[in-house]
């Protein structure tokens, strides 16, 4: 029984920490002023969020599906890095120079 209460407090604290972070990154793309630091802060706690997640959802997945939740966290920090570098580099193209 107390088991089952530990795997209920990690995966309520885990998914908690989770969604502040996605609160986080959502708050810096709104409040920050230009695209690069709107990027650093979007990119950074939305991997850290999706992390947690994906960390606090695992206690209760049995071997496939626990398979899957780390292969779509691990797809995912592959795809954001790419794609976040690519939108630097295009905001960096299009900034006008000093």
């Amino acid at each position: 029984m107390t088991l089952l209460l530990a795997r209920d407090i990690f995966t309520i604290v885990a998914v908690t920490f989770g969604a502040f972070f996605f609160l986080a990154g959502t708050v810096g793309l709104i409040r920050f002023p230009d695209t690069l630091t709107r990027l650093h802060a979007l990119t950074k706690a939305d991997n850290l969020g999706l992390g947690l997640v994906a960390l606090g959802l695992l206690p209760w997945a049995d071997g496939i599906l626990a398979l899957k939740i780390v292969c779509v966290w691990v797809l995912v920090q592959f795809s954001s890095s790419t794609v976040s570098q690519l939108i630097a580099r295009l905001a960096q193209q299009e900034r006008p120079q000093a």
